[in-house]
């Protein structure tokens, strides 16, 4: 049957001293996503007398008016015709791994057990489910015990947010972020829950504390009936769910006529597959029992292709490089105001943010004007210390023809965009004059045999390769001879290097 494709992040984790941040938190996630699964974090740091750290549960005070203000958030969206499931971040004793609890309706208890079992048979009558995330860790601690694990209860697992990939111990992306926590292992990995038997399938959501739907950490999609709360719930259930790495795939995927997520027959099946995604692809693995069975690849297959007189294409405009903080420190927040004008059509828009502060103020067939917020800062201090640079993305579908020219505003300045140039490359456009007045006037003449300083100071942006349709929609069909007891599922790669993982189908 078709289906509403509908986003969200289901990992955005308010903490006690964002609640009376939640009105902006839901205004920002009405932007960008197409329900809300929050989930409360009822956790914070305890110091010891003698300045041990532990994390805690806080004060039970706090913990039950955070949790009224949760549902009554949730209940607020629920009158305005907007679906909100509350939900809230469970621990334990750490031997079971974490999950996010989730309710079907706009109440529910918020129960803190030592166990995963304990939280199941308390919670199951009430309808919720618990998600596990960042899997991979240690066993014991944190990591996720596919021994207690009930797929009922937890119907798909995130392998993928701020934390990096938990699908297997030797993927491309790793989990090298929070040091603290360790590498990944095998033991508790997405792919070890799979080898059990288990049928699980899979989702990626932020884990970032800060602002719901952070496209850089992962967003899931859900395959509903409809937009009701009811046929969302019900396409969790059942497991039509997947995660992308950041930009959106339109991921229409069945095997012998069955939804991702489902059980299907032994026997001969055919995989049918229709993917539209926001850049060009490059490859899509199907995996059976996590052993690649076969890689479809797209690249050089539509690169020599020639175009139509009018075609469908796609770009992505990024925001978000600057001066360095330590000379500038009024570079730590940058307002970009921006306009595209196009002599066909714009097609759609697509949202790749970040941070709160962005907005499309307005989009019309030939143009959209946009003013997006980009923040910086460094975690080292030194001028080249890791960056925290918070980026905001804009992709773009546009119909046109090859020597169409794209007009571009930014901050007041104008730039061409030759689509026969987009199609052959990205290109960085800087703020270079600006950058000159900017170091003149703090700095005086600083004359030098390169333009590094300059360069290094001025405010950037880049226009990405521009993909054509073909690029970036592919359509396949492929006989299989489906094993009882295998599973089958795909992995989908972008040239850019976004992913999507799909739950699997189980044969049973």
């Amino acid at each position: 049957m078709p289906y509403e494709y509908l986003w969200a992040d289901m990992h955005a984790n308010p903490h006690h001293h964002q609640i009376g941040q939640l009105e902006q938190w839901y205004r920002h996630a009405r932007q960008v996503m197409d329900f809300w699964p929050i989930a409360y974090y009822p956790f914070a740091i305890r110091r010891t007398p003698t300045g041990a750290e532990l994390e805690d549960l806080i004060p039970e005070a706090d913990l039950r008016a955070d949790w009224e203000a949760v549902l009554a958030l949730a209940r607020r969206a629920e009158a305005e015709g907007w679906p909100l499931f509350p939900g809230y971040e469970w621990q334990g004793n750490g031997s079971d791994g974490d999950h996010n609890v989730f309710f079907p309706t706009t109440a529910g208890e918020m129960l803190h057990p030592m166990t995963y079992a304990e939280l199941r048979d308390a919670l199951k009558p009430s309808g919720a489910i618990a998600i596990p995330h960042h899997v991979a860790y240690q066993p014991g601690s944190r990591g996720k015990n596919w021994a207690t694990h009930d797929p009922e209860f937890s119907p798909f697992a995130e392998i993928y947010s701020s934390h990096g990939c938990s699908e297997n111990d030797d993927g491309p992306i790793g989990m090298e972020r929070h040091e603290h926590m360790g590498p990944r292992t095998s033991v508790t990995c997405y792919e070890a829950g799979l080898d059990r038997g288990i049928e699980v399938g899979c989702i990626a959501s932020g884990d970032n504390h800060a602002v719901p739907g952070e496209c850089d950490h992962g967003m899931m999609c859900v395959l509903a009936a409809s937009r009701s709360r009811a046929d969302i719930w019900q396409g969790l259930q059942a497991r039509r769910v997947y995660g992308v790495s950041r930009s959106r795939m339109q991921i229409n995927a069945t095997l012998g006529g069955a939804d991702i997520g489902a059980r299907v027959a032994p026997g001969p099946a055919e995989l049918s597959l229709d993917l539209t995604a926001a850049n060009a692809i490059d490859r899509v693995e199907i995996l059976k029992d996590n052993i690649l069975e076969k890689m479809v690849v797209h690249s050089g297959t539509w690169e020599r292709a020639p175009l139509p007189e009018r075609f469908a294409f796609k770009f992505e405009l990024e925001f978000g490089w600057g001066p360095e903080t330590r000379i500038f420190p009024d570079a730590a927040e940058k307002l970009w105001q921006g306009r595209l004008e196009v002599p066909g059509r714009i097609l759609s828009v697509e949202k790749l943010w970040n941070t709160f502060g962005q907005q499309i103020v307005e989009q019309q067939e030939r143009s959209c004007e946009f003013r997006l917020t980009t923040h910086r800062g460094t975690e080292s201090g030194k001028w080249m210390g890791p960056s925290q640079v918070r980026r905001e993305s804009l992709v773009f579908e546009v119909e046109g023809g090859i020597d169409d020219v794209l007009q571009l505003t930014v901050d007041g300045e104008r730039y061409e965009l030759p689509v026969r140039q987009m199609l052959q490359g990205t290109r960085i456009y800087a703020q270079y004059r600006q950058s000159e007045a900017r170091i003149t006037e703090k700095f005086g003449p600083t004359p030098h045999y390169r333009d590094d300083f300059i360069w290094h100071c001025a405010f950037k942006f880049r226009v990405r390769r521009a993909a054509p349709a073909a690029a970036y929609r592919l359509q396949y069909r492929q006989p299989l001879e489906l094993e009882p007891g295998s599973q089958y599922r795909l992995r989908v790669w972008l040239k850019n290097g976004d992913a999507a993982w799909v739950s699997p189908f189980f044969c049973r």
